[in-house]
């Protein structure tokens, strides 16, 4: 592209502008293209002046990841959030601060992945992707994991495939309908095909432990060992299915996952040549990552405090509130191409972001759980599960006909709005959510020492 033309040598390590070859292009995902429209342009006229040429290097990459994104009035959440952790200046604000500062954080490593894969080619790259896409949500399970607040774990990871189901599409599918009222809003349902079948697969391992406890098995003992067994050679199970998907989407059918590309006569076309070099992306994107690490563990720990402090139960947050701050950025990515009616690119980020929780992230946190010796199991409770099938469902009858109007983001929303009145009216102390999410575990350890 043109406008492309005149960026500085300097920029990049290596002396060379690095532009985004035609195979790249049709290896960019929904979700690079999703996060980049939230990023702008930075002027570097006045960092070209700096005589020294480390420190230009520095002070150019800095105003790239800094100041490159449209979410960077967020930044000073980040040394806010320590600061309050430091002087005990109120664990709620930390945990709101925190929530903040993950935010920009969150679109900045899927920038900064985007940025790295110009280098490694389209399939490192979507291999990048697929690791960190939700990286946020990945890092607080484990930490919570850690700290044995499983109630945490579960309630946020199934929060992040709820909202990514009902809220996130239900509302770019409503805004894309009403924004596009003279158009016939069409997509590609074989990527959606694909995605749905993942989900029904993560709903069937998810069903299957709860229904142990309704087995009409008197051995309190054995029921929740073999929940506890099933659950982790499912999570394997699904753990190879993603594996699969990810060769399915990466090799044999990449076609079908390819985003589309901004057309010529969009004013905000999507940037196509690197910004930064090769070995400053992986710096930058190591630091992200420690910095979304120290937050998220201010969240994971003050979240009790917070759940008392404003009266609301930690169901609520964790479901509710941690997904919509974690995907913040993704999420308007999503809706701003909805708008533009680029539906694949919606669909690819909404049920792209929710088979990755639930046929990845959840299973690998059972993995993880069990190398750590924590029984963290698939039984996420009826109400959970409940709620979880029905998203599912939903969705997959939504999307049955390939075509979208407003109606169906409209009722996708509600149903997320019903959902998340549910979780608010819940008072379940979270000692007592501990209880109830391991299961029987209280019974059985009685029963084991009778």
């Amino acid at each position: 592209m043109a406008s492309n033309s005149h960026q500085e040598p300097w920029l990049l390590e290596n002396g060379n502008v690095k532009s985004l070859s035609k195979e790249m292009r049709h290896g960019r995902t929904a979700h690079n293209m999703s996060s980049s429209s939230l990023r702008k342009k930075s002027d570097l006229t006045l960092v070209s002046r700096v005589p020294y040429a480390c420190l230009r290097q520095f002070l150019a990459n800095l105003q790239e990841v800094i100041l490159g994104t449209k979410l960077f009035a967020l930044f000073p959440a980040i040394p806010l959030a320590i600061l309050a952790d430091s002087y005990a200046f109120g664990r709620p604000w930390v945990f709101a601060l925190s929530l903040l500062g993950l935010v920009p954080l969150a679109e900045r490593v899927s920038f900064l992945t985007e940025q790295i894969a110009y280098y490694t080619g389209p399939t490192v790259g979507g291999l990048l992707n697929a690791t960190c896409g939700n990286a946020t949500e990945l890092i607080i399970a484990i930490l919570a994991l850690k700290d044995r607040k499983i109630s945490v774990v579960k309630y946020s990871l199934l929060g992040s495939v709820l909202s990514n189901l009902l809220l996130v599409l239900g509302t770019s599918l409503f805004c894309g309908g009403i924004a596009n009222l003279s158009k016939e809003q069409k997509y590609d349902r074989r990527q959606a095909d694909v995605n749905s079948l993942l989900l029904l697969l993560a709903l069937l391992c998810h069903l299957l432990p709860m229904l142990f406890r309704y087995s009409g098995e008197s051995d309190a003992l054995n029921t929740a060992e073999s929940a506890l067994q099933l659950s982790r050679a499912s999570s394997i199970v699904m753990l190879i299915a993603y594996a699969a998907y990810i060769v399915f989407q990466l090799w044999t059918h990449r076609q079908l996952f390819e985003a589309q590309e901004e057309s010529e006569e969009d004013g905000d076309a999507v940037e196509e040549t690197a910004v930064i070099g090769f070995w400053s992306g992986f710096t930058w994107l190591v630091g992200m990552t420690l910095i979304i690490a120290l937050l998220s563990e201010y969240v994971v720990a003050t979240i009790e405090d917070a759940s008392d402090s404003w009266g609301l139960s930690v169901s609520f947050l964790s479901i509710i509130l941690l997904p919509i701050v974690g995907n913040a950025a993704e999420h308007a990515g999503a809706i701003i191409f909805a708008f533009k009616n680029k539906l694949d690119i919606t669909l690819g980020v909404a049920l792209g972001s929710a088979a990755q929780i639930a046929m990845f992230v959840v299973p690998l946190c059972v993995v993880v759980a069990w190398i750590m010796g924590i029984k963290m199991d698939l039984d996420f409770n009826i109400l959970e599960t409940c709620s979880l099938a029905l998203s599912i469902i939903a969705t997959a009858f939504t999307l049955q006909d390939g075509t979208s109007h407003y109606i169906k983001g409209l009722v996708l929303l509600l149903c997320y709005i019903v959902i998340g009145a549910c979780f608010f009216v819940s008072k379940t102390p979270f000692n007592q959510a501990n209880i109830i999410n391991s299961g029987i575990k209280m019974t059985t350890e009685a029963a084991f020492r009778a």
